[in-house]
């Protein structure tokens, strides 16, 4: 039987009463829709990310626009944002009428390289086509962003930073999450994410009362004290009951999770790092590792090693969004992107979840050792 990449039925073999019991309540009780599990969801996870306030919506991606939105962000505003990234961190930038710009990558943490940031902030102020406004870091591939740096230049720049943690939510820097240094920060719980639902699903956490209020009612339409008198354009975007539920049982092992997560990558790193790239995580940080990420110079011949033995494989980013057809006029920050361009020829991601057992792992790390290619 082949390995499973993320094997989600493991977990939820282990929860399995609790997820039944949760779903259960909620059928019983019949508030499908910002049923009482809501509330007791982002309370929660507000608490487990160290911030004051957490607001769930309809998934990841609106929990990137929602802050954007709070914030005024509009036409002639700049957003600096990773190419090395999923579409969804860049594409709600038009959504708002602001413009992306794309900034390279740190070369062994893939996440946003601060110097090039300043370049390309300096760049856009000497144009003066467009206002820098915001920074949009991403904890890409499950670890934190240079938050010290990166906030440091936004307060200096007078720009709003949000940490999308659609890949990292939990982790955390010198034992703080990135709310610590950032505006905001939202996440994701798209099945395969480390903290995820079984459906689709995402939230924002803040420390700021006023944007929380302001979210709310974008998440609803829009709407005021009188149901009927919307005081925004809003939109529909509301975590559903039974994923809150289920959330809630999924939350209560997480931090566990986060260990059994590192226990792994710490035993993929004795075995292959002098055969491949293995990932560098940050001075100071603990990575949720979403993916466990190598390097490789024949990336597609270990890919296809390993298919023929069993594991599989995912091949991130190979085109960087500047690179796409729909971004591919964006600008990009003085001298290009040639780190973004470079990793998304050599990056390989392995099989990751916390119930990976040690004999499949030793498949994984035999298969990859034993490739002569």
């Amino acid at each position: 039987m082949a390995l499973a990449f993320i094997d989600l039925k493991a977990q939820q073999a282990r929860i399995r009463d609790r997820l039944d019991a949760a779903i259960g309540k909620v059928l019983d009780h019949g508030a499908y829709v910002m049923g009482p599990e809501v509330g007791q969801f982002e309370k929660s996870l507000a608490a487990f990310g160290q911030a004051e306030l957490a607001l769930s919506c309809a998934n990841g991606t609106d929990a990137v626009v929602l802050p954007l939105m709070t914030w005024g962000l509009g036409p002639g505003d700049a957003v600096f944002c990773p190419s090395f990234t999923f579409a969804a961190t860049a594409e709600v930038v038009p959504w708002t009428g602001a413009t992306p710009v794309f900034v390279d990558i740190l070369p062994d943490t893939y996440n946003m390289d601060p110097a090039h940031l300043e370049a390309a902030i300096a760049g856009v102020l000497k144009e003066g086509r467009l206002k820098p406004r915001a920074v949009i870091a991403v904890d890409l591939f499950g670890q934190p962003a240079d938050y010290p740096k990166l906030a440091d230049i936004c307060r200096r720049h007078g720009l709003k930073l949000l940490a999308d943690s659609a890949q990292g939510f939990g982790c955390t820097l010198d034992g703080k999450h990135p709310l610590h240094w950032a505006d905001a920060a939202s996440t994701s719980f798209f099945p395969a994410k480390p903290l995820g639902c079984y459906g689709d699903g995402g939230a924002v956490l803040t420390n700021t009362p006023s944007d929380w209020g302001h979210m709310d009612s974008l998440r609803v339409h829009g709407k005021g004290e009188d149901k009927y008198d919307n005081v925004l354009i809003g939109m529909n975007s509301r975590l559903d009951t039974l994923q809150a539920a289920i959330l809630i049982e999924k939350l209560a092992i997480f931090a566990e999770e986060i260990v059994l997560r590192n226990a792994v990558a710490d035993r993929y790193a004795e075995g292959l790092a002098d055969v491949v790239t293995t990932p560098t995580v940050i001075a100071g940080g603990v990575s949720v590792w979403a993916q466990y990420t190598i390097e490789t110079d024949n990336r597609d011949g270990l890919a296809a090693h390993l298919k023929d033995k069993g594991v599989p494989t995912a091949a991130y980013y190979p085109k960087p969004l500047h690179m796409q057809t729909a971004y591919r006029d964006f600008p990009v920050g003085a001298g290009g992107l040639p780190v973004s361009e470079a990793k998304g020829k050599r990056v390989l991601s392995l099989p990751m979840h916390p119930y990976l057992s040690s004999a499949d792992q030793d498949v994984v790390i035999d298969a990859v050792r034993g490739f002569s290619g």
